[in-house]
């Protein structure tokens, strides 16, 4: 019996992984041995993953036997219903998109086996859920998304050993994340934008340092920040919007000051 037409009239035509018609007499993954599909709706031997996940939405314990199936949607769609003791076998499928399904729900204890996957997909994910004792390692991967997660995960005490990295996106979220008694160590930073997020956490002594920045968008946040006497400093600048910021804060200030009199 060749297969139904789909379920869905906007889906594509029921075809197998390698465009032939399906033939659902033939099939021995189907209702003649009891399981629950559908050709054109859910169907494990179809081309279209979605109907191949309905298969095993349907049929969850049919996962682990079909995890060397040739269809790499079959075995990515497979490693999400498999056992995971049995995900190991497929760490290292020459596909991408199984390897991908894997790092998604390999045990800890095997995680870090895929930090130097070739594709930066699977390193994402690796990234996303490696313990933060073992982030540490992938401080030096070579896609700069890979280090941002670290960045962002990182316990701050180990933030250190990544305030070079050459990407700027990473260095701000080091600046996001650092210990305040370490942003001294990025208030030299290239990059204007880094410079912005120490500005934004500074403590008392190092925005009096970054009064003296360069750049006046890191000075205007310094003004917006700034004690009394710093502010009045700044009312001196020779940038319009640093002058601006300083007289915002001296106002704020003196409210502060008001409410607290009469408060």
């Amino acid at each position: 019996m060749k297969a139904q037409a789909p379920s869905d009239p906007e889906a594509p035509e029921a075809l197998d992984w390698q465009g032939r018609v399906l033939d659902c007499a033939a099939c021995r993954d189907g209702v003649a041995q009891g399981l629950r599909c559908q050709a054109g709706h859910a169907c494990v031997h179809d081309r279209y993953a979605r109907r191949v996940d309905r298969y095993f939405q349907f049929n969850p314990e049919q996962a682990n036997r079909l995890l060397r199936h040739p269809y790499f949607e079959v075995r990515a769609i497979a490693a999400r219903h498999a056992s995971v003791f049995r995900l190991s076998e497929l760490m290292h499928d020459a596909d991408e998109t199984v390897r991908l399904s894997v790092a998604l729900r390999l045990p800890q204890a095997q995680l870090r086996k895929l930090m130097n996957d070739p594709h930066r997909e699977v390193r994402i994910r690796v990234a996303m859920r490696l313990s933060p004792a073992e982030l540490p390692l992938m401080c030096s991967d070579p896609d700069y998304y890979v280090r941002l997660l670290v960045a962002r995960r990182l316990p701050p005490a180990l933030l250190i050993r990544m305030l070079r990295d050459p990407d700027r996106e990473v260095r701000c979220a080091v600046a996001d994340r650092l210990d305040a008694a370490e942003l001294h160590l990025l208030a030299d930073d290239v990059e204007i934008a880094v410079r912005q997020r120490v500005a934004e956490r500074a403590g008392a002594a190092l925005l009096e340092s970054l009064a003296q920045d360069g750049a006046w968008e890191v000075r205007r946040l310094v003004a917006l920040r700034a004690d009394a006497a710093l502010a009045g400093r700044l009312l001196e600048d020779e940038e319009a919007e640093v002058v601006a910021a300083a007289r915002e804060r001296l106002q704020e200030l003196g409210r502060e000051q008001t409410e607290r009199c009469y408060g």
